[in-house]
C-alpha cells in the first residue's frame, strides 16, 4: 500500500461499492417474507439453503444474472450460471449433483452463446444440466440457474465464526480480468481436472474439520463478502489489506472490488491456519490469513503498520443484509 493512499476513503468505497449496494437489498427481502423467523437447518442468509436429508445435508442455491451482463457477454454470463452456483455449493461444504436453468432471450440466435457457455462450464466442472425453462420469444435476455448439492453432516456455514479464528482468504490469482468488467477469471480455458480438484478443496476442508465457516468471495469483494460473513456470525474484526493474496500489478482499490472465480474466506481455528493454508497451496492457489475476528460486531480494515484502522461496518449501529446472531459464538 502506497504512503500516500487515504485508508478511510478505501473504507468509503467499499461501503458504496454496486456490488455491496445490491447486497443491502437483501435485508428488505427478508424482513418482507418473514424468513428470519422461519426454521431451517441453516438460518437464511447463507450461500446455499441446507435440507437435512439423511446423514447429511442436500444444498440449493440459486443465482440470476442482471441483465446488462447477459447482453454485454452472453457466453461468460451462462458460463457464470454454473461456475458461481457451484462456488456456493462448495462455500457450504457440499459438492454439487444437477442444475437447471431458466433463459430468456429474443430468438434462438440471442440464446445460443448463453447455451454454449452453460454447456461449456457444465462439461468443464462435471455437473449435469438436467432441465428448466426456456423463453426464446422475450423482450430481453435474461438468465437464472439454480443448483442442488449435498453435504455431509459438516456444513460450513456463514453463522458459525467465532472471535479468535483467523479469517483466510484463497484466491486463484491465475487469471485475468474480463475487461472492463470487475470480473477475475480464472475459469474459462482452464483443464476441467483442476477446476474440478479446486472446488473439492472446501468440502474437504469441512469433512476434515479444519474449518468452521466459509463464503464465496461475490461481487461485493473481499472486504465485502466478509462484511456478510461477520454480520451472519454476529463477530466483528480487524482486516489486513496488505495481506489479501492479490495479481501482480492490480491496483488494491480495483482488487477490493473484484469477483473471483475462485474465491473464498474460510474461518479458522489459528492451530488449523497452517494446515488450511498448506492444502490451498497444494492445488496453487494463493491463500493468506489476513484478519483475525472478534467479538466486538465491528468489521475494520488497516493498512500500513502506521497508517490506524478505518471503520467500515458498524453491525450494532445497522444492518448489513439483515441476516445474522446477535451473539458471538465461543472459540471452541
Amino acid at each position: 500500500m502506497s504512503a500516500g493512499f487515504d485508508l478511510q476513503a478505501l473504507a468509503h468505497q467499499i461501503r458504496g461499492a454496486r456490488g455491496l449496494a445490491h447486497k443491502r437489498d437483501i435485508d428488505a427481502v427478508v424482513a418482507r417474507l418473514g424468513l428470519s423467523s422461519r426454521p431451517s437447518a441453516v438460518p437464511v442468509g447463507d450461500d446455499c439453503a441446507a435440507i437435512p436429508d439423511g446423514d447429511g445435508h442436500l444444498l440449493l442455491a440459486i443465482e440470476g444474472f442482471l441483465d446488462g451482463f447477459v447482453a454485454a457477454d452472453p457466453y461468460f454470463a451462462g458460463y457464470c450460471g454454473i461456475m458461481v452456483n457451484l462456488s456456493d455449493v462448495a462455500a457450504m461444504g457440499g459438492r454439487p449433483l444437477a442444475v437447471v436453468d431458466a433463459i430468456w432471450s429474443r430468438d434462438a440466435a440471442a440464446a445460443d452463446p448463453i447455451l454454449a457457455g452453460l454447456s461449456d462450464a457444465a462439461a468443464l466442472y462435471g455437473v449435469p444440466v438436467v432441465g428448466g425453462h426456456t423463453n426464446t420469444r422475450a423482450a430481453a435476455g435474461n438468465l437464472a440457474v439454480a443448483v442442488l448439492g449435498r453435504a455431509g453432516p459438516r456444513l460450513l456455514t456463514s453463522f458459525d465464526a467465532a472471535p479468535g479464528d483467523d479469517l483466510v482468504a484463497a484466491i486463484d490469482l491465475r487469471g485475468r480480468f474480463r475487461e472492463p468488467h470487475p470480473y477475475w477469471d480464472a475459469s474459462t480455458g482452464s483443464p476441467g481436472e483442476r477446476l474440478r480438484g479446486e472446488l473439492a478443496l472446501l468440502p474437504g476442508l469441512a469433512e476434515a474439520g479444519l474449518a468452521r465457516a466459509a463464503k464465496d468471495i461475490s461481487m461485493a469483494g473481499v472486504v465485502g463478502t466478509a462484511l456478510m460473513l461477520l454480520e451472519c456470525s454476529g463477530v466483528g474484526g480487524l482486516i489486513d489489506l496488505d495481506a489479501i493474496p492479490r495479481p501482480d500489478g492490480v491496483p488494491l482499490a480495483r482488487w477490493l472490488t473484484a469477483f473471483p472465480s475462485f474465491g473464498y474466506l474460510v474461518s479458522v481455528r489459528p492451530d488449523r491456519t497452517p494446515a488450511v493454508l498448506a492444502r490451498f497451496a497444494e492445488r496453487g492457489i494463493a491463500a493468506a490469513a489476513v484478519g483475525r475476528l472478534d467479538a466486538s460486531r465491528v468489521a475494520r480494515v488497516r493498512g500500513r503498520a502506521d497508517a490506524g484502522e478505518a471503520v467500515v461496518w458498524d453491525f450494532a449501529a445497522g444492518p448489513l443484509i439483515g441476516c445474522g446472531r446477535t451473539d458471538a459464538g465461543d472459540a471452541s
